[in-house]
């Protein structure tokens, strides 16, 4: 059976739908950085999911092929994840989607060392005849979060938030975004097959004492 880091994770990927503290541990990605309203068609923030998943399932499918990935193991692809910011606001202005900077990226699996992923792109470089020059591998140490379950189209978060934002105060904690660490969310709904008011999507805050 395929290992499915969703299932084996819960804590971070099926959180409650009330907030909770967590501690993240550091992370490697396959990540894309951009700009704009990731709902423009045709749009950079589209362009990049497409590089993520070329690399993504170029590394799941190696084990078909003659490089071998020293401890490889089957297992399934991880949600596509994506750091928010804009300049120069404190949170996020969900009215204002052109100015979102952004890193979209999906999680790797622990053997993908760099050696690995720079394989990868160059493997999707040769089959698929396109540009990768934008992938990069991505470390994340998120450290200590509030996080939680958030329901319906991501319009309607700044609800979510605001209720995260308060079980974090009571807890002893204040926000702690900056310019290394980010709203972050995880899309556990693919929004093509899924009606908006059940859509799943983690939402994660930085936080410090």
């Amino acid at each position: 059976m395929s290992f499915d880091y969703k299932k084996e994770y819960k804590e971070f990927y099926m959180p409650p739908k009330k907030p909770g503290i967590i501690t993240i541990p550091t992370m490697n990605f396959v990540a894309v950085r951009g700009q704009g309203d990731p709902n423009e068609e045709e749009g950079e923030y589209k362009q990049a999911i497409g590089l993520l998943y070329a690399i993504a399932f170029t590394i799941k499918m190696s084990y078909k092929g003659n490089h071998k990935i020293d401890g490889y193991f089957s297992y399934v692809v991880p949600p596509l994840e994506g750091l928010w910011w804009q300049e120069g606001v404190e949170g996020i202005d969900y009215s204002h989607k052109e100015n979102f900077q952004w890193i979209a990226m999906i999680r790797l699996p622990e053997f993908v060392t760099k050696e690995e992923f720079d394989w990868a792109i160059a493997e999707a470089t040769m089959k698929k005849n396109m540009d990768f020059s934008k992938v990069e591998f991505f470390t994340y140490d998120e450290g200590t979060c509030v996080q939680c379950m958030h329901i319906g189209t991501y319009d309607e978060e700044p609800a979510t938030i605001e209720r995260m934002d308060a079980f974090a105060k009571e807890q002893g904690y204040e926000a702690d975004m900056n310019t290394g660490r980010f709203h972050h969310e995880i899309y556990l709904s693919d929004p093509r097959r899924c009606t908006p008011e059940k859509l799943k999507t983690v939402i994660r805050h930085p936080i410090r004492n």
